[in-house]
């Protein structure tokens, strides 16, 4: 597969969009969303899933920025990250009004579909 350069906003983008894209990663989004500051241990109840599928599930999403782990003694316990969701939010607000620009009424006649 070919790699496309892309401007570092869009990069970013694109990896957090992967990360949640993934059916199980929005359903540990959701649960911490609803549990702020769970552990591992949580996560794993709540998924029905093994430890170690849970752990690289939450892996993708750190190195996505959506989700930050600290160390508490032999847990690791897991929160949103809150600036990476305020820079999203922004960020899919100004996708949608520069997508929405293309379909504005006075554009229709230049529309092609």
């Amino acid at each position: 597969m070919k790699t496309i350069a892309l401007p570092d906003r869009d990069e970013r983008l694109v990896l957090v969009f992967k990360a949640l894209g993934n059916p199980l990663r929005m359903q540990l989004v959701r649960y911490m969303a609803e549990h702020p500051q769970c552990i591992t241990g949580d996560l794993v109840a709540a998924s029905h899933l093994a430890q170690s599928t849970v752990s690289e599930h939450l892996k993708v999403l750190r190195e996505a920025g959506v989700v930050a782990g600290t160390v508490e003694g032999p847990a690791r316990c897991y929160c949103l990250n809150e600036d990476t969701l305020r820079w999203l939010r922004e960020e899919v607000a100004a996708l949608t009004q520069e997508l929405e620009a293309c379909c504005a009424p006075e554009m229709e006649e230049t529309a092609c579909c």
